[in-house]
C-alpha cells in the first residue's frame, strides 16, 4: 500500500475512533454534569457547566437506604455469578483444551452455539422453570441463569488461552510428580491471569447491567438490583430530570470503575486468546 493511501486510511481510522469515543463519552459527561444542575439549568443550558453546582441530587441518592440496598444486591449477585462462571468455565475449558476424548468437538460446538441463543427467546420457558423450582424472589433465580448464559463465551476464551500454553510445561510438571488437579490449580491458572481477568470483567459487568432477568425474577422490592431501582426511581421522579441523571450516574459508577481498573487485563486476555488460539 502506498504512503498516501496508508496516511488516508490512518486518518479515517483516527476520525472514526474519535467519533465512536465521542458517542460514548459525551452522554456520560452530560449525565454526570446534569446531576449537578437543577431542572431549570438543564432546560436553559443543557450542555454547559452547572451555575451554580447543585450537589443535592447526588447526596439525596447516596442518603437513600433503597440505593444502598439495591447496590448491595447487585454486588452480591455479580460476585456470585462471576465466581461460578469463572470457576466452572475454567474447569470445563481445561478439559476441552488439554484432554482428547470422543465427541469433544461436538460438545464444544454445543457451548459455542450458546452464543447465538438470545436471552429474550428464553424468557418465558425460563420463568416457568424458575417458578417450578421455587426460585422466584430468590437471588439464585438470577445467579444460575446468568452463569448458564455466561459459560459459552467464558469457555471459548479460556480454552483458546489454555491451548496456547506449551505442552512441555505440563510434561515437566508431570515428571515432577504434579497431578492434573495440581497442575490446573498451581500452574495453569496463575499463567492464565489475563484470560481469567477478561472473563471476570465480562461476567461482572454483564451481571451488574442485567435488567430483564431480575425484572422477571424479583417481585419483592427488597431484592431489586440497581437497574430495577433506576427504572423505579425514574418512574417516581419523572418530572425531576436532574435527580434522575444523578441516580443513573451513581448506578453506573461501580461498573465503569471496575472496567477501568481491569481494562488492561481485558484487552490482554482477548488479544492473547485470539493471537494464540
Amino acid at each position: 500500500m502506498s504512503t498516501p493511501a496508508r496516511l488516508t486510511r490512518s486518518g479515517l481510522l483516527h476520525v472514526l475512533s474519535i467519533l465512536v469515543g465521542a458517542a460514548i463519552v459525551v452522554p456520560i459527561v452530560f449525565g454526570v454534569l446534569g446531576g449537578f444542575k437543577d431542572n431549570g439549568q438543564l432546560f436553559n443550558n443543557p450542555f454547559g457547566l452547572p451555575k451554580p453546582w447543585v450537589p443535592g441530587n447526588y447526596t439525596a441518592a447516596l442518603s437513600s437506604p433503597a440505593f444502598w440496598r439495591q447496590a448491595t444486591n447487585s454486588l452480591t449477585i455479580a460476585v456470585a455469578t462471576t465466581a461460578l462462571v469463572v470457576g466452572v468455565g475454567a474447569m470445563a475449558a481445561f478439559i476441552f483444551a488439554r484432554y482428547a476424548f470422543p465427541g469433544r468437538e461436538a460438545v464444544f460446538t454445543v457451548f459455542a452455539i450458546g452464543l447465538m441463543f438470545p436471552f429474550a427467546v428464553a424468557t418465558l420457558p425460563l420463568f416457568v422453570l424458575l417458578r417450578t423450582m421455587k426460585l422466584l424472589d430468590n437471588p439464585l433465580g438470577v445467579i444460575l441463569p446468568q452463569v448458564a448464559f455466561g459459560l459459552p463465551i467464558t469457555i471459548i476464551i479460556l480454552r483458546s488461552f489454555f491451548r496456547s500454553i506449551p505442552a512441555e510445561i505440563e510434561e515437566s510438571a508431570v515428571l515432577d510428580g504434579c497431578g492434573p488437579l495440581r497442575f490446573f490449580l498451581r500452574i495453569l491458572l496463575p499463567m492464565s491471569r489475563p484470560a481469567l481477568g477478561t472473563v471476570s470483567v465480562l461476567a461482572i459487568v454483564g451481571s451488574w447491567n442485567n435488567y430483564l432477568l431480575p425484572l422477571i425474577v424479583f417481585n419483592d422490592s427488597k431484592w431489586w438490583t440497581l437497574p430495577l431501582g433506576v427504572q423505579q426511581f425514574q418512574s417516581q421522579y419523572s418530572s425531576d430530570t436532574a435527580r434522575i441523571l444523578a441516580y443513573v450516574t451513581l448506578a453506573m459508577v461501580p461498573s465503569l470503575v471496575f472496567y477501568a481498573v481491569a481494562e488492561r487485563q481485558l484487552i490482554g486476555g482477548l488479544t492473547s486468546g485470539i493471537g494464540k488460539g
